[in-house]
This record gives C-alpha cells, sequence and structure tokens, in this order.
C-alpha cells in the first residue's frame, strides 16, 4: 500500500496567524484561531479527522456489504468531533458518526452488525482508537 501526506502551515503567533493545512493532492484548507474556536469561516483540524473518518467508514461499509452479497447504491456518513479542555490542553473526546445508506435486499439486522463491524475495523478508526467513537447506522427506505 502507499504512504498517504498531508501538510500544514502556520504563518504568525497563535491569536494573530493563520495557516493552511493541506490533504495530499487536494486544495489547500485555511485555518486559524477563530475558525478553530470562534466559528469564523473556515476549517480545523478537528473537521479533517471528521472528513477523514466518514470518507474512511463509508469505503469501509461499502466493502462490507459487498462481501456480504449487498449493493449498496448510496452511503451517507457524518461526523461529529468533540474537541473537549482537558487541563492546560485540549483533547478529542468523543466522535460521533452518523451513516445512512441504500441497501437494496438488505434488512436492518445484518446492516447494524455490519456497520458495527466496520466502525471497529475501518484504518481510521483503528488510528484513532483513543477517542470514544459512537455510531449510529440507519438503512434507508
Amino acid at each position: 500500500m502507499g504512504i498517504s501526506k498531508g501538510s500544514a502551515q502556520w504563518n504568525g503567533g497563535l491569536k494573530d496567524g493563520k495557516g493552511s493545512m493541506k490533504p495530499g493532492h487536494a486544495a489547500e484548507v485555511p485555518f486559524s484561531l477563530g475558525t478553530r474556536f470562534e466559528g469564523q469561516q473556515g476549517s480545523n483540524p478537528e473537521e479533517l479527522i471528521g472528513a477523514a473518518l466518514s470518507g474512511c467508514f463509508s469505503m469501509a461499509l461499502s466493502l462490507g456489504l459487498e462481501k456480504a452479497g449487498l449493493k449498496p447504491t448510496r452511503i451517507q456518513t457524518n461526523a461529529d468531533v468533540q474537541l473537549d479542555k482537558q487541563g492546560e490542553g485540549f483533547a478529542i473526546t468523543t466522535i460521533a458518526l452518523s451513516t445512512e445508506a441504500t441497501v437494496p435486499g438488505a434488512d436492518d439486522a445484518r446492516f447494524q452488525q455490519i456497520a458495527e463491524e466496520t466502525k471497529k475495523g475501518c484504518p481510521v478508526s483503528k488510528a484513532l482508537a483513543g477517542v470514544n467513537i459512537t455510531l449510529k447506522a440507519k438503512l434507508a427506505t
């Protein structure tokens, strides 16, 4: 397998600085103290972690369903990444995944089982093993 790359650059101090994160071959994503903690326009590292987990989970769920003889037509996954103050710093404490999939012929019990197995087994979930990851999975009708 290959190596995926990402980079970031920060210019200035914490309060007046600005930076950009670049995931591999994708466009740069601006970030600052304001985009991270004050709701200003831009992004933050936690959003990129949420996007990475959502993407990895969706692809892995597709694989898990196909291995079970089911062919998904759509999988939409969202991640709410919770950043909390801990002592002098901050920590990602919880990531709440929610996914909805259209899977013709699937029954909900089997879908739930595959989704839960996927949550435990996708590479990004494994990388985030120190974080409590919850999952709400819905089979679309």
